[in-house]
């Protein structure tokens, strides 16, 4: 499999953060990607809109390409990053979600909520993300609107 990205931003509170160390293992060990860790980086309670906005900074600058990120429920890193021009922040917990928020709306933040899925879906999810294109055509012009 290869990926479409080559260098990822990755984030999360507290709540995702042993989810958030084995997603950079995994893809920087498996697929050799450069992963920017930007937070947090131990399991102390923080604020999710500090590694939210870190993150929607790296991706809306082209720092990095696309971003992944995690807090409990995946709603509050959600809002927050979608409070960034360019960001297209998609919440998901299955992959038929994921596929659809990358192939109809070009998302490049794929938020998730680690107390909801298991690590294996959470990996399962991060592959349809970095593997599924976006179609273009009449989304475009939806995805325009934005």
């Amino acid at each position: 499999m290869s990926m479409n990205y080559k260098k990822i931003a990755l984030a999360s509170d507290h709540a995702g953060y042993e989810y958030k160390e084995n997603i950079k293992k995994y893809l920087t060990e498996k697929y050799l990607l450069k992963v920017t860790d930007l937070g947090c980086y131990s399991k102390d309670s923080i604020d999710y809109p500090d590694v939210a906005h870190k993150l929607a900074d790296s991706v809306s600058s082209a720092e990095t390409e696309i971003g992944i990120i995690l807090c409990g429920s995946g709603n509050g890193v959600c809002m927050t990053v979608n409070k960034h021009k360019s960001i297209r922040g998609a919440l998901c917990w299955n992959k038929e979600i994921v596929a659809l928020s990358r192939q109809h709306n070009d998302a490049n933040v794929l938020c998730l909520p680690a107390r909801f899925i298991t690590i294996e879906e959470a990996l399962e999810m991060i592959e349809v993300f970095l593997t599924t294109d976006f179609e273009g055509g009449r989304h475009l012009t939806r995805v325009n609107k934005i």
